[in-house]
């Protein structure tokens, strides 16, 4: 065997160890690829809960203060009911309180007329036979806080007019 010949052997045997030694390598790369995209879409939906979850304190927080202030606003309808809140430091309150709280997305409903709803209505009395019963007279006015029922209406329930 000539110099050569033992060079190119030489040169065949590396090129062919090469590959062999470059496979490992590479699956390891690709071991390690997947397993960085796994923890990235892990950590990318740990921050996504973890802000949803920090919304959903921050609206728990609201309904528990609101829950709160239902009283309040019950005296102030039975002010206003009575004419006490028609004018002076008591109406400005009062304004201002519904103002601050219709800010915060509390709805009062439950009016006299209203189609019943037993999801929202609490009935206390029942007059009539009708398939379609109205709200007749509201004891106590209900209230949502965006699109959840924190306090269901106290109402009478009759047959439409």
């Amino acid at each position: 065997m000539t110099v050569d010949e033992t060079a190119d052997a030489e040169t065949a045997a590396d090129a062919a160890a090469a590959p062999a030694d470059a496979a490992p390598e590479a699956q390891q790369v690709t071991e390690l690829t997947e397993a960085l995209q796994r923890e990235r879409a892990q950590f990318a939906n740990f921050r996504r809960r973890s802000a949803e979850e920090a919304l959903q304190s921050v609206a728990r927080g609201k309904q528990v203060l609101v829950e709160k202030l239902l009283p309040i606003l019950d005296d102030l309808d039975r002010a206003r009911e009575h004419g006490d809140l028609d004018e002076g430091p008591l109406r400005a309150f009062a304004d201002k309180l519904a103002g601050i709280l219709a800010g915060e997305q509390l709805v009062k409903f439950g009016e006299p007329g209203d189609a019943f709803d037993p999801e929202v209505h609490e009935a206390i009395q029942h007059e009539g036979s009708s398939d379609a019963p109205v709200v007749g007279l509201v004891y106590r006015a209900g209230y949502r806080l965006g699109d959840k029922v924190i306090r269901t209406a106290t109402v009478t329930v009759t047959d439409p007019a």
